[in-house]
């Protein structure tokens, strides 16, 4: 397989849940060549992003219990000032492979978090342990395999926890949360957490996600086969860096002879419907994003077991840890019933599969909002051109009629 080839697959490959990096690949795989050597943001998040659209931003830092240091934007209107913006806040949580810049990547009049601000919301963006909008450890370099010892069960209950309580102690507000794919997995897994339920308004979910085990996209089911997940870890390799060359290689032994390289966005996230091609060599001034390898074999754990549980370490390490042979179940069923949800799907996910979604649903006390994009696949949710009337305007609605009772 040609070298140029290589590079889109790694491109793709950065979108396994969330990515909204795609485009044209036949057509377009010179943009993907230097994947590896594009210019990499040398700024914080607001100064790269959200300031220079005119929107004010500040930048603050926080602590997990595990030591990671995230970063946390938070942004008002063009017309509003942080200091005196008053209206409930909002935290957006982005996916895999991805940070807090994936709210901001069209125009101010396409962007959930532009969107949001211009609404008179207090946005609040968040950025996982290992991405770059964050800072690293207390004690751990990012060059110690200890830096990426956690999966999307740490990002659930201590990224995600950290970030809603800090929110909910600056404000004094109980807070809506935005997520997609990754995202939402994070966020069902820490509202069975009564303590972190409780600071919660309402929650709007984009390509819902507790069970994989339905899942349809071709590329992902081939790595799923290959068992690659297993093979990295036995590498050594850590952390999952697709801009590095090792990737590249690695994802080019992938498509040999295995899998049709060249409709490699389709065989990832479905057809997508809304997605500007012309933008693309932007998004890939941003995204991907580093993640660990231990979260990409706490997914594929999910797709191969049928489970939403914490990671399966084995038996003997299981009966250390957790005290059973078998890591426990997240149990949906905890989430408050008086909890109101959104829940946004598309007809095109391969990722996010009707079938999975639908089991979610049955395990849930609460009946949950529906939005129902037909036409919409995996990526569309954050990057589609028609996202304003498709699906912003119903989020926003959505918090408006629960944002009464917003004060704690």
């Amino acid at each position: 397989m040609a070298r140029p080839v290589a590079v889109v697959v790694a491109a793709f490959l950065a979108g396994l849940l969330t990515s909204e990096i795609a485009a044209e690949t036949a057509q377009n795989s010179a943009d993907f060549y230097n994947l590896g050597r594009r210019r990499l943001p040398q700024q914080s998040l607001c100064l790269e992003l959200i300031e220079p659209s005119g929107y004010s931003c500040s930048e603050h830092k926080i602590q997990t219990k595990d030591g990671y240091l995230l970063g946390l934007q938070r942004v008002s209107s063009r017309s509003g000032d942080l200091r005196t913006q008053l209206g409930p806040p909002v935290l957006l949580q982005h996916g895999l492979f991805m940070a807090g810049d994936a709210w901001f990547l069209n125009s101010p009049e396409e962007s959930m978090g532009f969107v949001l601000a211009d609404q008179g919301f207090d946005v609040w963006v968040g950025n996982v342990r290992g991405t770059r909008w964050s800072h690293g450890h207390v004690s751990l370099s990012e060059d110690d395999k200890n830096f990426w010892d956690w999966s999307w069960q740490e990002l659930a209950e201590y990224d995600l926890a950290k970030m809603i309580h800090h929110i909910y102690s600056i404000t004094n507000s109980k807070v809506f949360i935005v997520g997609h794919s990754q995202g939402t997995i994070m966020s069902l897994a820490a509202l069975t957490q009564p303590d972190v339920a409780e600071m919660v308004e309402a929650a709007a979910l984009f390509c819902p996600i507790s069970y994989l085990d339905h899942i349809t996209a071709k590329f992902v089911l081939r790595m799923v086969n290959m068992h690659l997940d297993q093979m990295i870890l036995a590498m050594g390799i850590h952390e999952l860096n697709f801009r590095s060359d090792w990737g590249v290689n690695l994802l080019d032994s992938i498509c040999d002879g295995h899998v049709d390289c060249n409709d490699l966005l389709t065989s990832i996230t479905g057809k997508n419907c809304c997605f500007n091609n012309s933008r693309v060599d932007f998004y890939l001034n941003y995204e991907p994003h580093p993640t660990s390898t231990k979260n990409l074999h706490h997914l594929f754990q999910m797709i191969r077991k049928g489970t939403f549980s914490k990671y399966d370490y084995g038996i003997l390490k299981n009966l250390k840890l957790y005290g059973q042979l078998k890591p426990p179940s997240f149990d949906l069923g905890l989430i408050p019933k008086s909890l109101p949800l959104l829940m946004a799907y598309g007809g095109n996910d391969d990722l996010a599969d009707v079938e999975d979604f639908h089991h979610t649903l049955k395990e849930l006390q609460s009946t949950p909002e529906l939005v129902y994009l037909e036409n919409y696949g995996h990526i569309d949710f954050i990057v589609s051109i028609k996202a304003k009337e498709d699906l912003h305007d119903r989020v926003i609605g959505f918090f408006r009629s629960w944002g009464k009772s917003s004060s704690s």
